[in-house]
């Protein structure tokens, strides 16, 4: 039963509630009004009530819904009877899905309709429940492809900017700009010309290109401000618009600008400043809009004493972290760890802004699995109420997408969950038989960037710090061991293949190397056998799968090119070089052959050709305009 004047978001709830209870248990359920309730109750032996009934109000009258936020839930028994409710819009939708998760077994891995799990249970028993909550995380975002999808998106919790749920499923928070607004609300093609003055002062000159503004200037702030409100007339309901820095450096170093920043210690001093201003201008039309900022790169560091209003939103950017290491006592996230400790005391209202990959090569192992927890529970306990999961929404092809979008919903939800338990439950569900290798490999990697102590940035795109020759042949066999497990089902199949690409990648791009890694070991090389199949099989599983992007903003069709390169020319078969007679006399591993996929070769095709070579080990050679380097040397050790 829902209430009488139900929202739409309440009307679905009631739709799913009855969809999938009928599909586990194999009974009918009935929609209806309370109004529309004639019989007496005694009549229905279970009264399952959906949203702010009546019957829930007089049942607990002590539970103020009112109170309960956008997302809030509320679980309960009584009588026979259960209750499903939740704050508004979306607070009743998010209650039943709770509930079917954690009491009918049902589980959304994805976005497809092969992506669930729907348990049969024709006895369902609903034990006794009494659970009211409330997500510490108010605004919660996994940026990957399959969780833009609206109704996958509204069963993973998830209401964040770039996700499109429809107002039937309760909708999402939308930030007016996203981001690096300075220039969309003040374009230099419009204003330069007449007022220089506006934009960064830098080296004595004032930029209108790759620049910020000048954010003391009073007639600019005027202007700006103007440009806002304009824009939030267009749109009143939104909530929350950005006012921020350009994604770039640049700022102002004019006599007022610089001395503010000196005295506030960051250059998140004039920001904040800046950001008041045009706070306490929206708040005077529009009190209930929120202005957000980024704290991001030369603005990280909080300012000494300047305090953000009480409508800004601050959002922490985690760029330059290293995510081999937990940002809450990893030693080389200290900076940040102080920071985000700075903002907190600070600002009323703190988002985060978090990377979870690997923006110049999507598809290669990325290992902060393990990480992903324990700082999502840092943001939470430096009173962090949003958080923005960065992952690589453009490729279907990376590092566990899949797992990295479910893991990441469920942790934003409640981050007192057992992570490790978490993506055991989503490998087994996933992937079957395939769960046990799958989660070796994923300690493996996780295990090997740590105990090597490297830096992990968001941006790499070299494996061999901590990625090397072993690693990767016990990589290699648990993959094998997780396909063998599930050869005889073509889903599970071509998931695990799917997963395996960042590992194959890796081999593609480094196989000369690790195959001179076995050599000089005096080990046999378990890699794969035939690079030139490999390179034809990745392409192909790549166009299957519809990569998308290998990286930011990058299509894979571009890179595919570059790729067939390294592996398609002449006399390529993976087999050991011929000895040259400049080696003649040395031992077995004093001498090597270094080929073209041994090199950085940047836009193959285009600034580079690889071009036939008599002289080269493989017949090879890559080629600049008029600069010719030859890509197969022998190199004397």
């Amino acid at each position: 039963m829902t209430p009488d004047e139900a929202l739409p978001a309440e009307r679905i709830a009631a739709i799913e509630l009855k969809t999938y209870l009928g599909r586990v248990t194999g009974a009918e359920f009935a929609i209806a009004k309370e109004t529309e309730i004639a019989s007496p109750a005694s009549q229905y032996p279970l009264q399952l009530f959906v949203g702010p009934t009546k019957a829930f109000a007089e049942a607990f009258p002590e539970v103020d819904l009112s109170s309960l936020g956008h997302d809030g839930i509320v679980i309960k028994t009584k009588d026979d009877r259960l209750f499903l409710a939740g704050g508004r819009p979306r607070g009743t939708l998010y209650a039943v899905y709770t509930f079917l998760e954690e009491v009918a077994g049902v589980r959304w891995w994805g976005s497809r309709p092969d992506e669930e799990t729907v348990p049969s249970i024709p006895a369902l028993e609903i034990p006794p429940l009494d659970l009211v909550y409330v997500p510490t995380l108010q605004y919660r975002e996994a940026f990957y492809r399959g969780a833009f999808d609206g109704v996958y998106a509204a069963r993973s919790k998830c209401n964040g900017h770039f996700e499109r749920i429809p107002v039937e499923y309760g909708g999402h928070y939308n930030l007016i700009g996203w981001c690096h607004t300075f220039y969309p609300f003040l374009p230099p093609e419009k204003y330069f010309a007449d007022h220089p003055e506006w934009y960064s002062e830098i080296n004595g000159q004032r930029v209108g290109e790759w620049a910020q503004l000048c954010l003391t200037n009073q007639e600019m702030r005027a202007q700006f401000i103007q440009n806002v409100l304009e824009l939030l007339r267009q749109d009143p309901s939104a909530g929350l618009i950005s006012v921020a820095q350009n994604d770039w450096g640049g700022a102002c170093q004019c006599e007022n600008c610089r001395k503010l920043a000196e005295q506030e210690g960051s250059e998140s001093g004039p920001l904040i400043d800046f950001v008041n201003a045009v706070a306490e201008a929206v708040e005077k039309e529009f009190p209930d809009f929120m202005v957000e900022t980024l704290a991001y790169q030369y603005t990280r560091k909080p300012p000494l004493h300047i305090k953000p209003r009480d409508n800004v939103v601050v959002r922490l950017c985690s760029i330059e972290c290293s995510f081999a290491q937990p940002l809450v006592d990893g030693p080389q996230n200290v900076q940040f760890a102080n920071d985000i400790k700075g903002w907190s005391a600070l600002a009323p209202h703190l988002y985060i802004w978090d990377y979870v990959t690997n923006f110049p090569a999507y598809i290669l192992p990325h290992p902060n699995m393990h990480v992903l927890a324990p700082n999502i529970r840092f943001f939470v306990e430096n009173n962090t109420i949003g958080l923005f999961e960065q992952g690589d929404a453009g490729c279907s092809i990376s590092d566990f997408p899949e797992l990295r979008a479910w893991l990441l919903a469920h942790l934003m939800w409640d981050p007192s969950k057992d992570d490790k338990a978490l993506i055991r439950e989503f490998l087994e569900g996933y992937y079957g038989e395939a769960a046990e290798p799958l989660e070796n490999y994923i300690n493996l990697i996780c295990d090997a960037v740590q105990q090597s102590g490297v830096y992990l940035p968001c941006f790499y795109t070299d494996t061999s710090g901590w990625l090397g020759f072993k690693e990767m042949t016990e990589a290699t066999r648990l993959f094998d061991e997780a396909l063998a497990r599930v050869q005889d089902n073509e889903l599970l199949t071509q998931r695990v293949k799917r997963a395996r690409m960042p590992l194959d990648h890796v081999w593609l791009l480094r196989y000369n190397a690790l195959r001179r890694s076995a050599q000089f070991l005096g080990v046999p090389f378990e890699g794969p056998q035939d690079p030139v199949a490999l390179c034809k099989e990745f392409l192909q599983l790549a166009k299957d799968f519809d990569a998308g992007q290998y990286r930011e903003g990058r299509p894979f069709e571009e890179y595919e090119p570059s790729l067939l390169s390294r592996w398609m020319g002449n006399n390529v078969d993976g087999s050991p070089a011929t000895k040259p007679k400049e080696a003649e006399g040395t031992g077995e591993y004093d001498w090597a052959d270094f080929q073209e996929q041994d090199m950085s070769l940047h836009n193959v095709g285009g600034w580079v050709q690889l071009v036939e070579e008599p002289a080269a080990s493989n017949g090879l050679v890559a080629d600049r305009k008029s600069t010719r380097l030859n890509s197969s040397h022998r190199i004397r050790s």
